[in-house]
């Protein structure tokens, strides 16, 4: 789709449009097995940071409050509009980061995907997919 591959819209702002409801993007990022064994209780080092992106603060803030009681750091990834930030191919896909780093590698990519990041980001999602098969193909 051509709006969804020159950067006019996310993935998740193509989906909210055509919802007609608000959309929170949070556990697209996370394995399975982390997600059901990496929660660790608030302010225990390392402990895994999950970015949260929307466009309705009442619904984030929401959704927010969930990962924090889940066991993990909810880190905000600002709107829907900055949510490839945390698509596959980025950096802090699938990646466990503690909450400090998530923040981090999500502030340098700044909040407009460049065309050299849709590139490079298209190219890792293979990479980090077979990956995650390896990894977690046989724990399904």
């Amino acid at each position: 789709m051509p709006e969804l591959e020159q950067g006019d819209l996310t993935e998740s702002e193509w989906v909210q449009q055509h919802l007609g409801r608000p959309v929170v993007k949070v556990f697209n990022n996370i394995s399975f097995t982390s997600l059901e064994n990496a929660g660790k209780p608030a302010g225990t080092p390392g402990r895994i940071g999950l970015p949260v992106a929307g466009n309705d603060a009442a619904a984030k803030q929401q959704v927010m409050k969930l990962v924090e009681e889940l066991g993990f750091d909810a880190v905000d990834d600002g709107s829907l509009h900055e949510s490839w930030r945390q698509q596959p191919g980025t950096p802090v896909y699938g990646a466990d980061l503690p909450g400090a780093e998530l923040k981090k590698q999500l502030a340098d990519l700044g909040t407009k995907r460049t065309e050299e990041q849709r590139q490079q980001f298209a190219a890792n999602h293979v990479v980090q997919e077979e990956a995650m098969i390896k990894q977690y193909g046989s724990q399904r």
